[in-house]
């Protein structure tokens, strides 16, 4: 095949001429890019005020050092924002583009809250979108930067009230179609804006800046007449530790940023491009702390609590989690984490499950489901919480939730009975019944509907109840030895030698075994994921 002869000649007028025009318009575009970018940056003063980034700077530090990253529709809205070209700032207050985040391929979408607080300007809804759409058809991870005023009241057209809701509806369907939305609220979400964060399957809240309420103080006091704060309406406490609307709690900017980078990279989506590929780029480091410490973690009073962390830090690599949602529902521990390279979710217990663990419990569930990350249950509770209260606040419905989340989760799910598992909470925590890919029980396991005395003195009250009904005494002999009989029953049946007996596990182990036992199991599901078989219409016969 010959070579193409090129018969242009770079050193003819025609040639220059052309250069110099094309210069000319590129030196064009990028004076306004950098337009957006200079007026961006004249809030530097206030943002340096707040102790906050600018939003380019956020994005800088989002994205991997090095790495290339593809701003796009930077010239959106001029020309429509202002009458005179001179004077209009290209952008529509959002910043979009694709960039690596912690080894994974993302959307990046940033309001330019340096530019009128973040607030819509024309095009930014059209912008979004856009953006959502090349997530949508690329599969890309979305991570969204937000700091925003929202619509502007003065410009307001109700065609962009009502088309807004298609950003919100992408958001959902960002969601549902496996790819993960990551939020940092670094300052104000509010009103529609609320959204973004309420439709997102990771939070993050800037302590002191964040704000995410559908109505805020002035307009709860012209709706309802209340008072309230801005901080206790919808600051980043109170949504990490009440309303459960934040995961993750940062210190400032830097730290959500930090956050951001940590939840992606705790996804190892880049697992997904290269089937087996584990912990990328990165040594497969052990436990900090030695595997010796979990024979003397857990107490042979199920009674006393234990803190289910301290058995994470000894079974994952580097002992490093990540926390989802510490603040809310404490009591249930859900994390991010890694072992022998495989990135895992982790479920456990610090105590009963109540209303706002079960809840923190099913997010976390369809999340890792939604990355197609295996959840390991390390069971430690005396099952759900009861009582008026926990009654009045929806358990039956919030536990019922978990256990549907559980019964239906896509990825695999291993289990360790580490300790007590009573009741619902058995259920809940993936027992025997919901086909956990493999379940195995440390030696002082205990499984019972209730615990011995607690179903003993169940009984005596029914038949304390049942006598007085009758005008009968109360026989107090029979009724200790009742007791007994009921205790000496759920004794002998709860034990992790009895139920294993049953198999109704895979085996007891010796708790320094954890680590490499769910090493091999991980190993085992992972290479059964990527093998390929040839089903066929008979069973090969033999001559």
């Amino acid at each position: 095949m010959p070579l193409f002869d090129s018969r242009i000649d770079p050193r003819s007028e025609a040639f220059a001429a052309n250069r110099d025009h094309m210069l000319r318009m590129l030196a064009e575009v990028r004076a306004l890019e950098q337009r957006t970018r200079d007026r961006s940056a004249q809030s530097q003063p206030l943002f340096d005020k707040r102790g906050q980034l600018l939003p380019r700077d956020r994005i800088a530090l989002l994205l991997d050092p090095g790495s290339a990253y593809l701003e796009l529709s930077a010239l959106a809205g001029f020309g429509l924002d202002h009458p005179d070209p001179a004077k209009c700032v290209p952008g529509a207050g959002v910043i979009t583009g694709i960039g690596m985040v912690g080894g994974t391929r993302c959307m990046v979408v940033a309001s330019d809250s340096g530019i009128e607080a973040g607030s819509f300007r024309a095009m930014a809804l059209e912008k979004i979108l856009r953006a959502q759409r090349i997530a949508l058809d690329n599969k890309l991870p979305f991570v969204h930067l937000v700091e925003s005023a929202g619509a502007n009241l003065l410009r307001y057209k109700v065609e962009g009230f009502v088309g807004g809701g298609a950003m919100f509806r992408n958001l959902a369907r960002l969601s549902a179609a496996g790819l993960p939305v990551v939020t940092v609220v670094h300052g104000s979400s509010t009103a529609g804006g609320a959204y973004m964060p309420g439709l997102s399957d990771y939070v993050i809240m800037v302590r002191g800046r964040a704000r995410a309420f559908l109505a805020g103080p002035p307009l709860l006091k012209a709706a309802t007449g209340e008072i309230a704060t801005e901080e206790n309406l919808g600051g980043a406490e109170m949504h990490t530790a009440v309303s459960g609307l934040g995961e993750y709690m940062a210190e400032n900017d830097a730290d959500g940023v930090r956050l951001a980078r940590e939840v992606v990279k705790r996804l190892q989506w880049s697992r997904h491009l290269t089937p087996g590929a584990l912990a990328q780029g990165s040594e497969v480091r052990g436990p900090r702390f030695d595997s010796e410490d979990l024979l003397g973690i857990m107490s042979p009073d199920g009674r006393k609590p234990a803190d289910m962390r301290e058995v994470i830090a000894r079974i994952v690599d580097d002992s490093d989690f990540l926390e989802f949602k510490s603040l809310y529902g404490p009591s249930t521990v859900t994390a991010h984490a890694a072992i022998r390279g495989h990135a895992i979710g982790i479920i456990t217990n610090n105590g009963p499950i109540d209303p706002d663990g079960a809840n923190k419990a099913t997010h976390f569930i369809q999340a890792c489901c939604q990355s197609g990350t295996p959840i390991v249950y390390l069971q430690n509770t005396t099952g759900y919480m009861v009582g008026q209260a926990y009654e009045r606040g929806g358990m039956i419905k919030h536990g019922s939730k978990m256990i549907q989340a559980v019964a239906n989760a896509t990825v695999p799910q291993l289990t360790v009975m580490c300790g007590a598992s009573f009741g619902a909470g058995h259920y809940g925590m993936c027992g025997r019944a919901y086909e956990p890919s493999f379940l195995f029980s440390w030696p002082n396991a205990r499984t019972a509907v209730m615990g011995g005395e607690q179903a003993a003195m169940t009984m005596r009250i029914v038949a304390e109840a049942g006598a007085k009904r009758k005008g009968l005494d109360v026989d107090e002999a029979a009724l200790d030895a009742q007791d007994k009989a009921i205790v000496d029953t759920f004794e002998r049946q709860q034990s992790a030698i009895a139920t294993s007996s049953l198999l109704l596990d895979d085996g007891v182990i010796d708790p320094r075994d954890t680590r490499d036992v769910l090493a091999l199991s991980l190993t085992v599901l992972n290479e059964a994921a990527r093998r390929t078989v040839r089903p066929i219409q008979f069973g090969v016969a033999r001559p």
